[in-house]
């Protein structure tokens, strides 16, 4: 079997193998936050809810994790590490060089509940679409809140980033994507600024300063390719709105791509795709639910 790299060998799914405590710990290391339906279909699907909550009260009272009830959810919780427990995953291996940011309060925490969890949601439909196909995409194959540098000091973050390997009969083709989830928060403008911001990096060469920087070893070309060796297709994934109200922003997606010239060179060398969260849950990320950019009929994610 051979390899492709559209992008750097991603993780596994989780292991009997390893403890599951440590596997929860990771989870919100790496999450920030998820529920107890989401820890549980992440890790345990297909097992009692009571697999993962046992374990997640008894790291609870041991000062390593703490939850907020959600509103209006029959008191479902949404978990996260305390001070404690995010100096303790600093130093898991898959976690290494991952900012803690610990929340301090359930306060704080309630504040970060809709964004975070929409986000682990989206992650949770790829998730089930890599088990159901055989493709490989775990807990830790996907990274939120990514922080690229832009010129003149600025930086995009971005939602998440994604890694995900296709699993064929002879090929195994390792995937990339940046994803932005979008609740409907911000106006249609801002969120097709975006896509300068995507194209802004992948233009972005820096060029050294002074000399004493002259002599340093620096690798030539795009700032991306530090951590890329091929540019992550980018995806955004609307909810929060109806049908008509999103369809009009993926409209206005297009219509930055079309009219901006440096996004209009982006999506000629990187593909670009905008879908439904419900469409994905319903239908699976590899189903023809992805609208194409830069235009043409919808696709899956893998073929846009």
């Amino acid at each position: 079997m051979t390899t492709t790299f559209e992008a750097v060998p991603s993780g596994r799914t989780p292991s009997p193998i390893e403890p599951l405590p440590h596997q929860l710990l990771a989870v919100l290391g790496q999450h920030r936050m998820a529920s107890t339906g989401q820890i549980h279909d992440l890790l345990r699907p297909g097992t009692a809810r009571q697999t993962v909550s046992t374990p997640l009260n008894k790291l609870r009272r041991e000062g390593l994790v703490d939850y907020t009830v959600l509103p209006q959810s029959n008191r479902s919780r949404a978990w996260y590490l305390t001070g404690e427990g995010a100096r303790l995953v600093r130093d898991f291996p898959a976690l290494r060089g991952r900012p803690p940011y610990p929340i301090t309060s359930a306060t704080a925490a309630s504040l970060k509940t809709p964004h975070t969890l929409t986000v682990v949601r989206t992650h949770l439909a790829f998730v089930a679409d890599a088990r159901r196909r055989g493709d490989e995409h775990g807990h830790l194959d996907w990274t939120p809140e990514v922080s690229h540098p832009l010129s003149d000091g600025e930086k995009i973050i971005t939602d998440a980033v994604m890694y995900y390997t296709l699993i064929g009969e002879d090929q195994r083709t390792k995937l990339r994507a940046f994803v932005e989830v979008d609740r409907t928060t911000m106006s249609s403008e801002r969120l097709a600024l975006k896509l300068i911001e995507y194209a802004r990096l992948w233009a972005y060469e820096p060029q050294p300063v002074g000399r004493s920087r002259a002599r340093q070893s620096v690798v030539p070309g795009a700032v991306w390719l530090r951590w890329y060796p091929v540019f992550p297709r980018v995806l955004f994934v609307l909810t929060g709105a109806s049908r008509y109200v999103l369809g009009n922003r993926i409209n206005d997606l297009q219509a930055m791509v079309a009219q901006h010239p440096l996004v209009g060179t982006l999506a000629r060398q990187v593909p670009l795709g905008a879908a439904v969260l419900d469409d994905l849950e319903l239908k699976g990320p590899t189903g023809d639910v992805w609208v194409p950019l830069a235009g043409g009929e919808p696709r899956p994610w893998t073929e846009l």
